[in-house]
C-alpha cells in the first residue's frame, strides 16, 4: 500500500511538516501556489477530513500567512484514504485545470 509525502512541488512531507490542502473554494488559489509553472501532470486528491483523523492523520486548518484559513495535513495520506483522485494540468496562464 502507497501513500502520499509530498508538501510543495519539489518539498516532501519531511522537510516542510505538512501537507498543502485546500477546501473546494480554494483549489485553484492553492494550486497556483504550489505549483506554479509546472508543466507535469497532476492530479487532485479528495480527502474526507474525517476519514484522516480516525486514521490517525491530524488535519488542522490553519492561518497559511495571508490571513486565510487553508487545511493543512499533518502525516503521509496511504492510498485507501484517498476517497476519490482527479487528473489535472496547470494551463500556460497558471491556472489549474481539471480533467
Amino acid at each position: 500500500m502507497g501513500q502520499y509525502e509530498l508538501s510543495t512541488r519539489g518539498k516532501t512531507l519531511e522537510q516542510v511538516g505538512f501537507i498543502h490542502g485546500s477546501f473546494p473554494n480554494q483549489l485553484e488559489e492553492v494550486a497556483g501556489f504550489v505549483f506554479a509553472g509546472c508543466s507535469d501532470e497532476l492530479v487532485v486528491l479528495h480527502l474526507d477530513a474525517k476519514k484522516l483523523e480516525a486514521n490517525g492523520v491530524s488535519v488542522q486548518v490553519e492561518d497559511g500567512g495571508n490571513g486565510k484559513m487553508y487545511p493543512h495535513v499533518y502525516g503521509a495520506i496511504r492510498c485507501n484514504l484517498v476517497d476519490r483522485v482527479t487528473p489535472a494540468h496547470m494551463n500556460s496562464e497558471g491556472q489549474l485545470v481539471l480533467q
